[in-house]
């Protein structure tokens, strides 16, 4: 791994790495957030949070906004915030559109080419990124969590219920919580897996949760939602989810909130909140 960057944050550590992936297939980037339990040479291993940025974000977006590495360094935890897209496989069409190719992986494996060479989010941050948490860097493989926001909030969703065994607990930020049922997730899951609708419903939340024999976070879930988001009804369907979890019997905590839009300034009003949803679950 390449150091690019490093910043005294909190008593802790702000960088940015760059490294090739094998899953990608080309150089990533992300960024880490260590808190003081996490440097010196000893071999102490901290609970590790992903965050999942959404559409146009990268590995920047997040700890410059959220605000979250105050909270991260109250429980000391490790951040660890994913680019949202292969960059430099000059895809055709990868950059014609801001909801699809480059800054919109949507956290799957792409099956349709020409995505296929390189779209293969799900595989780099629950696979890839994931050992490299929890080995080259300090993170405990045991105590793991993953939230994200809008984009990133389904791939909290379904990577948390795709890999239970890794992640252990879980949240989001205004997620598109039923993708099958919204313009974003059909052009995705149309351009990324193709057009079988089976193969689309291993990717939504919401028949995942429906799906569940069992309630797979017992301890619960946290989704926000701001209700002056412009993209709330036509793209995001909490009101999905929340069905879900109910015929899954999956304690769920959806806060709804007047006054709030879909972007930063509603994340870092709410951040503390998430940070301590999953201090208290790892």
């Amino acid at each position: 791994m390449e150091l690019l960057a490093e910043h005294g944050c909190h008593g802790g550590v702000q960088r940015f790495y760059r490294h090739h992936s094998a899953a990608i297939g080309l150089p990533m980037r992300f960024s880490v957030f260590l808190p003081k339990e996490a440097l010196g040479t000893g071999t102490t291993r901290v609970p590790a949070l992903f965050y999942l940025a959404g559409l146009t974000c990268t590995e920047e977006t997040f700890p410059i906004k959220a605000d979250a590495q105050r909270y991260a360094a109250e429980h000391g935890m490790m951040l660890i915030s994913p680019d949202t897209s292969p960059r430099g496989a000059n895809a055709p069409g990868e950059a014609d559109s801001w909801d699809f190719g480059v800054g919109a992986g949507f956290y799957v494996d792409a099956t349709e080419a020409p995505w296929h060479m390189h779209w293969h989010m799900e595989s780099y941050v629950a696979s890839e990124l994931f050992a490299i948490a929890t080995t080259e860097l300090p993170g405990d493989a045991a105590r793991v969590g993953i939230f994200g926001h809008s984009m990133g909030g389904h791939g909290a969703l379904v990577l948390a219920q795709r890999y239970p065994h890794r992640f252990r607990s879980v949240s989001a930020f205004a997620p598109i919580a039923a993708p099958m049922k919204c313009p974003w997730g059909v052009k995705a899951f149309s351009g990324y897996l193709g057009n079988d609708p089976v193969r689309w419903a291993e990717h939504d939340a919401s028949e995942l949760m429906t799906g569940q024999d069992a309630p797979p976070f017992p301890a619960g879930i946290l989704i926000d939602q701001g209700l002056a988001d412009r993209f709330l009804e036509e793209q995001l369907h909490p009101e999905a989810f929340e069905a879900a979890c109910k015929v899954a019997g999956q304690p769920l905590t959806l806060r709804r909130h007047a006054g709030y839009d879909h972007g930063y300034y509603f994340i870092q009003t709410f951040i503390a909140d998430h940070i301590r949803h999953h201090a208290a679950q790892l």
